[in-house]
């Protein structure tokens, strides 16, 4: 066992920092709401133990790939690496590019696809519901 899963296991606190390689998280597979195309998903929040107060992911969005439109009940972000797309949030849609971030309000139905010849490349992070 592990020091940081023995003092964990104590009660201790959590560690100063967890190091993450994006390259340890990596998956192909369909984006969520609708598995519209396909997608490289880097799911790198997912191995930061838990309890964790948000989720940090990048997902590289295939050619024709989205995500779909869905309902979320927290602020989420969509921050562009490269290549472009088309943010949809309660009916209105942006262009994004990269550099630009949408900043997407709880409450909101939202949604990206990728447009262009490139992968949409994007940083996605949203906080994680308390704990009850």
């Amino acid at each position: 066992m592990n020091t940081w899963l023995a003092a964990l296991l104590a009660g201790a606190a959590a560690p100063a920092m967890v190091v993450i390689d994006e390259a340890d998280t990596v998956r192909e597979e369909a984006p969520p709401h609708g598995a519209i195309g396909m997608s490289t998903a880097y799911r790198i929040s997912d191995n930061v133990p838990a309890p964790r107060s948000f989720e940090f992911r990048k997902r590289a969005l295939h050619v024709g790939a989205a995500i779909g439109v869905h309902p979320i009940d927290h602020d989420e972000i969509y921050y562009v690496l490269s290549g472009t797309g088309i943010v949809h949030s309660d009916g209105t849609e942006k262009e994004l590019k990269a550099g630009m971030a949408a900043w997407l309000y709880s409450g909101a139905k939202v949604g990206i696809r990728q447009t262009g010849a490139a992968p949409l490349v994007l940083i996605i992070a949203y906080p994680n519901k308390a704990a009850d």
